[in-house]
């Protein structure tokens, strides 16, 4: 793992987390615990702030930055970040599932047990209310969110992700 400070920031971790060797933490990123960061994950806080909860994983080659001055990134609790998606200067609240290949732009919010379809893009400003599915280019809401989608899924890969970090700490 390659952790770098940036203009006096430099990235910190809580408990029990797991790094590929050829991820990246740059700058001012503050890290929950046992939070994955998968091989070729980017976690750039060179020009704004990134926060991540607990129980995050961010799958391989995920890109996670912000914008200078105007906006900073904040991840929650029990989060799974699909393989190649790119978080940009936005909110994701709790137990929210971003699929491959995702995108989600400055200024948007992800609700609290939402999905994000793969390969979509969430542009500027959007506001994904809580317990909705999104997608599309645009993403735009395809419905909100059946019960046990959210237990069978978000809940599911989140605690899959745990596991897997777990092979790589033997």
């Amino acid at each position: 793992m390659l952790i770098k400070s940036v203009r006096g920031n430099t990235p910190s971790y809580g408990l029990d987390c797991f790094f590929a060797e050829n991820s990246t933490l740059i700058g001012d990123v503050k890290i929950g615990d046992e939070v994955s960061v998968w091989y070729q994950a980017v976690l750039r806080g060179d020009v704004n702030s990134i926060r991540i909860g607990n129980r995050v994983n961010i799958q391989d080659g995920v890109v996670i930055h912000a914008t200078f001055k105007t906006a900073s990134t904040h991840i929650g609790n029990n989060v799974s970040i699909g393989h190649n998606a790119i978080v940009h200067g936005c909110i994701i609240y709790d137990n929210v599932l971003l699929g491959m290949g995702s995108i989600v732009m400055d200024h948007c919010e992800i609700g609290s047990n939402s999905i994000i379809a793969a390969g979509s893009v969430v542009t500027q400003n959007t506001i994904v209310p809580p317990g909705t599915i999104f997608a599309g280019v645009p993403a735009k809401k395809i419905k909100d969110i059946d019960p046990n989608l959210q237990k069978n899924e978000i809940e599911r890969i989140a605690q899959n992700y745990i596991m897997y970090a777990s092979w790589f700490k033997e």
